[in-house]
């Protein structure tokens, strides 16, 4: 069991390291700041993760190690085509702005703004991770685990900060790589996280006790004032 729960982590470790990978095969070369400056936003928020109160338990990185039992199956296809899609942002970028250079030099406070939103966007994430003990890699309900409502922290302004946070960081990414080319996937990428958002939401007002009240006193689902 040790043995398969250790795999299980190298493989969703893996996925980060591929990404970044495919970035710099794209750019064709290592002198390539807007990556090297990904991947060391990558390595804070790794830091922050393991080194400070953000950590999560050993239950939580279980559970978002793996697919648990009861994951929607329309979660399985919207997962895959979200990783499709993401593959397609590292591609797209490392061509354009690291090799190719298909779109125009942005100003200094564009690419400012990128590294803050990715920044921002990986943060808040880490945080509702960290108030949320049923924070799992699929949608599914959690019986096995005794799932029920967090309304607390982030939990208090949106319902799914989770999905706030990856809409934040995909709107830095274009702009941290000056990619205009990236814009494509990454709206795609967007559509797919709300779609995402709206159905499991649906799915936990309809399945999780005590979330269609919750609903009633936090109304927006990722966009403060918005939606």
């Amino acid at each position: 069991m040790r043995i398969n729960y250790l795999i299980k982590l190298f493989f969703s470790s893996f996925l980060y390291f591929l990404f970044y990978v495919i970035l710099f095969v794209c750019a064709g070369r290592l002198n390539y700041w807007q990556g090297l400056v990904y991947v060391l936003i990558g390595l804070i928020m790794y830091v922050i993760l393991k080194y400070t109160d953000l950590r999560i338990d050993s239950e939580l990185l279980k559970e978002r190690s793996k697919i648990g039992e009861n994951t929607k199956d329309w979660d399985k296809i919207i997962l895959g085509l979200i990783l499709f899609v993401k593959i397609s942002m590292c591609i797209v970028a490392g061509l354009d702005s690291g090799r190719y250079h298909w779109s125009p030099n942005f100003h200094w406070s564009i690419y400012l703004l990128g590294i803050f939103l990715t920044a921002l966007g990986q943060l808040i994430f880490l945080i509702a991770q960290r108030q949320n003990k049923f924070f799992s890699s699929t949608v599914r309900i959690q019986a096995d685990r005794q799932h029920i409502v967090c309304d607390t922290g982030l939990y208090k302004i949106v319902r799914h900060p989770a999905y706030m946070s990856s809409v934040i960081e995909s709107l830095g990414f274009p702009l941290l790589f000056g990619s205009l080319w990236s814009v494509i996937p990454i709206c795609v990428l967007i559509i797919l996280l709300f779609v995402r958002t709206n159905l499991e939401d649906r799915t936990l007002k309809n399945e999780l006790k005590g979330y269609l009240e919750y609903s009633g006193k936090t109304r927006y689902k990722i966009i403060p004032y918005v939606w």
